[in-house]
């Protein structure tokens, strides 16, 4: 797996409990969407499942609120690992399952796609990256409209953005472009996917990447990238309310597919999580026992 090997020369420094206990891998960004001219710089996102007690502090004695709190484990990040032997530079994000969960549940579009990547940019899933990946649909709902509209009108300002660093790669855009092509393909992708989510409850990275190749090679103008926008958002408006998905996450059903991976990982959890569910049927036959022996009783 790509994080032991890299652990193995070390290059990174992940918690030392991490790469044994990550489950899902994948790459994203350029290569993802199917727009990248340059391979070597690789983005990398996935779960892990921490140790039982990171998770479930009371096994530990810990009270929340009282005495020393340990900080919990959210996610690790690295960046900018340079392996010059395969001339590839990585930006790892590994998230604590329970937030990547919570992450996919309120539709971050970073989630949403990390989740819905192309087979060949899968670098490690495990039985439990498997059961996530296999149900990404049941993340998907109508509140996706208003996180990938919000992260497309931060991009479209950003496009805007004047002075970067003279040696960065975006000043160079923006002096062969006039602005920033990179943020003005992020536009056309994060509301083309939110258009297909809407539409087809599903999602595929790759299908619009002719046209976000053109934005990126300066094809399209600002101003007509900031008219498509504005043509699209009238349309999705519409699109919104027609669409079939739920409005909100079946919160239920991704908690069950939760306690599942935790259970593949951990074993019983019967020691760690009260299920509601069970504590009422024990009750309705305690119930039934007694009005049976109410007689001998």
């Amino acid at each position: 797996m790509l994080l032991q090997k890299l652990q193995k020369r070390n290059l990174i420094s992940p918690p030392p409990w991490l790469v044994d206990n990550t489950h899902y891998l994948t790459m994203m960004g350029s290569t993802a969407y199917g727009v990248s001219s340059d391979k070597s710089d690789v983005d990398i996102y996935g779960f892990c499942i921490p140790k039982k007690d990171m998770l479930f502090p009371h096994l530990r004695g810990e009270i929340p609120g009282f005495g020393k709190q340990i900080k919990p484990f959210d996610q690790w990040q690295e960046h900018h690992i340079n392996d010059k032997d395969v001339g590839k530079e990585y930006d790892f994000s590994i998230y604590n399952i329970v937030k990547y969960f919570q992450l996919a549940m309120d539709n971050n579009p970073n989630m949403i796609d990390s989740l819905f990547t192309p087979d060949f940019c899968v670098q490690h899933i495990s039985r439990i990256g498997g059961m996530v990946r296999e149900q990404r649909r049941l993340f998907l709902h109508k509140g996706c409209w208003h996180k990938f509209k919000g992260y497309a009108y931060s991009s479209l300002h950003k496009c805007n953005i004047k002075n970067p660093k003279p040696e960065s790669k975006r000043y160079k855009l923006i002096e062969k472009h006039g602005f920033d092509s990179k943020y003005a393909y992020h536009v056309i992708r994060l509301i083309s996917e939110v258009e297909q989510i809407l539409s087809e409850g599903d999602l595929d990275l790759q299908r619009n990447r002719e046209q976000m190749k053109a934005v990126r090679r300066g094809e399209m103008t600002l101003e007509d990238v900031q008219q498509w926008f504005s043509d699209k958002e009238k349309s999705l408006e519409k699109l919104y309310n027609e669409s079939t998905l739920r409005y909100s996450p079946d919160e239920e059903a991704i908690r069950q597919l939760l306690l599942n991976c935790l259970e593949e990982h951990y074993g019983s959890l019967s020691d760690s999580v009260v299920n509601p569910e069970q504590a009422v049927q024990a009750l309705r036959d305690i119930q039934a026992v007694i009005e049976k022996n109410r007689s001998i009783l």
